[in-house]
C-alpha cells in the first residue's frame, strides 16, 4: 500500500506562488479562496535569525481529524495512497472539517462544500505530478510515496533535517519542510 507525501525544500522556495496559480488554475479555485498559500516564518534571535519560506496546504494526515468528524463520510481517505478528500455531493457544508483541521487548510465553497488541496488526485492517478509541483521554477516541491524507499521523497527525508507543522497535533502530516543543513 503505497503513502502519498510532499516534500518541499524550504532552501529553495522563494515564495513566487507558481503553485498557488498552477492549483487555481488547474482546480477551478473561486476567486478570493486558495488551496495552497506561501507563508514565511521567521525563527531565532538577533545576530542568529532565519527565514523559512514555505508552500502550505492540506497535509493529507495519516490520523486526520477532520475525517473522523465528518457527519456524512463526505471527508474520507481515498484508497489510492491515502489522500484526504471530500466528496463534494455527500458534503452537507457543516463546517465540521474546517474547525477540526488544525492547519487551517479547509475553506467553505460558495457552491456549499468543503474544498481544499487533493494533491492533483485525478493527475496523480494518470502518472502525473501534482499541478503545483509540476510548475515550480525552482524544483523545491517532491512528490511520491512514502512506503517506497527507493522514491525521491524517502531519499529526500533520510537525507536532510526536516519537519512537519504541528507535530504536536497528533494528526501525522504527510508534506514535509526539508530545512537547511
Amino acid at each position: 500500500m503505497s503513502r502519498l507525501a510532499m516534500v518541499i525544500d524550504t532552501a529553495l522556495c522563494v515564495g513566487c506562488s507558481d503553485c498557488v496559480v498552477a492549483c487555481k488554475t488547474e482546480n477551478n479555485v473561486p476567486e478570493g479562496y486558495c488551496r495552497d498559500w506561501i507563508t514565511e516564518s521567521v525563527r531565532g534571535e538577533f545576530p542568529t535569525v532565519g527565514l523559512e519560506i514555505r508552500s502550505e496546504r492540506c497535509n493529507h494526515c495519516t490520523d486526520a481529524p477532520c475525517v473522523s468528524c465528518c457527519p456524512t463520510g463526505a471527508s474520507h481517505v481515498h484508497d489510492f495512497g491515502g489522500v484526504v478528500l471530500v466528496e463534494h455531493d455527500k458534503c452537507i457544508g457543516c463546517k465540521a472539517c474546517i474547525a477540526a483541521c488544525p492547519y487551517d487548510a479547509r475553506f467553505g465553497n460558495p457552491e456549499g462544500y468543503a474544498d481544499k488541496c487533493t494533491f492533483c488526485i485525478h493527475r496523480v492517478e494518470k502518472g502525473l505530478l501534482p499541478a503545483c509541483v509540476s510548475v515550480c521554477p525552482t524544483h523545491c516541491m517532491h512528490f511520491g510515496d512514502l512506503e517506497d524507499p527507493e522514491s525521491e521523497v524517502s531519499k529526500l527525508l533520510h537525507s536532510r533535517p526536516n519537519h512537519t507543522l504541528l507535530p504536536e497535533a497528533g494528526t501525522k502530516p504527510n508534506v514535509y519542510y526539508l530545512t537547511k543543513g
